[in-house]
């Protein structure tokens, strides 16, 4: 978890300030829904930073720690789909533009836009994202969807029924504001 830590900081070239906050326990979770069936995984173990004065932000989450509803699922993406061993994480090191004055409270919109690598495979994203600053903490959250062949991720045509070709991704990570 420590080298994940590090990781982000050298990714987004963050040096320690006031103004950049970690966190440890982020929430990613993502769903697939097909007629055939649905398919939900969900991490809170993503690690997350965010420097205010340059607006810009980077998450890193492992692969294998997304739980799934059926044990066989998660044996199915860390083997087949994801290839966990051979790309053990999925990262995110981008930039935010809009207006976020924590120490107001409120509930901000903010575009959010950087590269996200999945799959050993790196792709520009942009989306949209939700920055609240209540009770001594700024969450953001995000919502949004990915196409897996966009990640090289080869779906098997003995499956690919049973699995969306967008998968829609939910992000919530809280940091705790110093006064």
């Amino acid at each position: 978890m420590k080298k994940l830590i590090v990781l982000i900081y050298l990714a987004a070239g963050f040096s320690v300030s006031a103004q950049q906050l970690v966190a440890r326990n982020g929430y990613i979770g993502f769903f697939s829904k097909t007629p055939l069936e649905d398919i939900k995984a969900e991490s809170n173990q993503a690690v997350a930073a965010v420097d205010l004065s340059k607006q810009t932000l980077a998450f890193a989450v492992l692969a294998k720690g997304f739980l799934f509803t059926k044990e066989l699922m998660q044996e199915h993406f860390n083997e087949n789909y994801n290839e966990s061993d051979k790309f053990p994480k999925a990262t995110f090191n981008g930039t935010y533009t809009g207006t976020v004055d924590v120490t107001k409270p409120g509930t901000y919109t903010v575009n959010v836009k950087g590269a996200m690598t999945l799959h050993g495979v790196t792709k520009t994203i942009e989306v949209p994202a939700t920055f609240q600053v209540e009770s001594g903490a700024l969450t953001g959250t995000s919502k949004f969807e990915l196409i897996p062949k966009d990640f090289g991720i080869q779906i098997p045509s003995l499956v690919r029924e049973k699995i969306a070709q967008q998968i829609s991704v939910a992000v919530q990570v809280a940091f705790h504001l110093s006064n």
